[in-house]
Formats: structure tokens, sequence, C-alpha cells
């Protein structure tokens, strides 16, 4: 590993301080930018349907760029880079289908969260609200979904911070379980929190094991199509729902389908890649 290509460098808090101010800068960045286009051409960006888009991608950008300059190269003299190396067939087929398995898992498990009350009640409905305004245009839904979302946040959640602990001499395990629940609260929501440090549990223990973070990004980008797929079609996140069928069901085919191929992956397909 000291002769590896890619940066050994750790993740402290300072690191997570860098990347929030990275954030912050980019998100303001286009805030006045948005601004000087109103003040110039009387038109408001926030109100264009790729605004969103834009205006996430430019912040995690800045926060991976802050991240670089800051930490990776200071630390290491080298530039921040990922293994973005396939893998062999066996590892594909046994990945998707876990991550299939956890996917219906998971939303049993959020579907547990209410959606109504009087805290519960307002905020589903404005998180509902906010759902809405993603499908208002469905290229731009699938572009930052489907394509960018998976890539930036692999890139931090997996490949920085996950990597960076381990670096620092975490146990892989808790590694993983860090930085899927920091995942989870950067969705800002229950219901998504939930769900997203399950199916982040399942990411670093797939990038952990085949070491190349090409493997989160295109499970990632699966999960977040069959969703996307359910919501401009079927009119809901839920599989359930959409193919009327118990919730129960769901949690049993799900276990039984995440059980099956994480014992395979786990104990029968000794796959563990490393970096060179």
């Amino acid at each position: 590993m000291e002769n590896s290509r890619y940066p050994k460098f750790t993740f402290t808090w300072l690191g997570g301080v860098t990347l929030v101010v990275g954030l912050f800068v980019g998100t303001m960045a286009v805030s006045l930018f948005n601004t000087f286009w109103m003040v110039v051409f009387k038109e408001n960006l926030e109100l264009k349907s790729w605004f969103l888009m834009v205006a996430n991608s430019v912040g995690f950008l800045m926060a991976i760029a802050f991240f670089d300059f800051f930490i990776v190269r200071r630390t290491t003299q080298k530039k921040l880079s990922f293994n973005l190396s396939s893998v062999n067939f066996y590892t594909y087929l046994l990945s998707f289908p876990m991550m299939a398995g956890m996917m219906l898992v998971s939303e049993f498990t959020a579907s547990l969260i209410p959606t109504t009350g009087p805290f519960f009640g307002d905020f589903y409905e404005y998180f509902t609200q906010l759902m809405n305004q993603l499908t208002d245009d469905p290229v731009v839904m699938i572009i930052m979904t489907v394509l960018l979302a998976p890539v930036f946040e692999e890139i931090i959640f997996r490949g920085i911070i996950q990597k960076g602990l381990i670096n620092k001499g975490v146990k892989p395990w808790k590694a993983i379980l860090y930085a899927s629940i920091l995942f989870g609260v950067v969705h800002g929501n229950p219901w998504q929190f939930i769900s997203a440090v399950m199916l982040g549990c399942v990411l670093g223990l797939v990038y952990d094991r085949t070491k190349s973070l090409l493997m989160p990004i295109l499970l990632h980008g699966f999960n977040n199509l069959c969703l996307s797929l359910l919501v401009l079609y079927g009119k809901d996140e839920s599989f359930a729902k959409v193919f009327n069928v118990s919730e129960w069901l769901i949690l049993a085919v799900g276990l039984v389908v995440f059980s099956l191929f994480y014992y395979l992956f786990m104990k029968k397909y000794k796959v563990h890649y490393s970096e060179i």
C-alpha cells in the first residue's frame, strides 16, 4: 500500500470541517451567481428545473476539491484519486441481487416510521412536496439521481470518509457504519435516513471487499434508477404500493434475497481485491 498510486489519507474532524466548508462555498457561489443573473437578466434561475441539479453538483465538487487541496495534497503530496477499475463478472452477479434485497428490506423498515401526526405528518408532507418537484422534468431527475448523485456521494462517503477512517486505523465495520450514518443524516428526513444507512452499509461492504469505487457507484445508481422509475411510472417510491403487494411480502423476499447473496458474497466467493 505504501507504493500505491492512490493517496493514503486519513479522515478526521478537520477533514469533515473541510468538506462542509467546501460545500458551503460552492452553494454560496451558485446563490451569488443566481443573484447576479436576476439583477442583470431579471430571471430567477431557481425556478428552472435544472438549477437544483447544478447547485448540488457545484456544492459537491467544491467539497471534494477542498478536501483534495487542503487535506490530501498537504498530507500525502498526491492528488485525490480512486480505484475505478472493473471487477470480474461474479462480483457483479452477487453484488446487485444483494443490493436489491437490501432495498426491499430497507423499504419495509422505513415504512414503520409514521407519516401522520403533529410532527411526522407535516414533515412528511413537506418531504413529499420536495420529491414531487424532482419529477417536473424526468430527464433532469434521471441525470441528477442516477448519474450525478451516485458519483459525488460515493466519492465523499465511501471514497473519502470510509476509506479515510480505515486508513486512520478504524476497524472496517465501524468505518462502514460511521460513513453510512453520515450518509443517512445528510438526506435530512427520517424515512430516507433509515434506507440510506442500510443501503450505505451494503455499498461500504462492497467497496471494502473490492477496493473499487466503481462498484458502489454502480450499485447506488441502480438503487436510484429503480426508485426513479417507481416514482415516474408508479407515482410512488414503494415497491409494495406500486405492485399492490403486502409490505410483509416485500420484507420476506428482501430478507431471502439479501441473506442468500450476502452469504455467497462473504462466505462462498472469496472476493477481496487490493489497490496497487
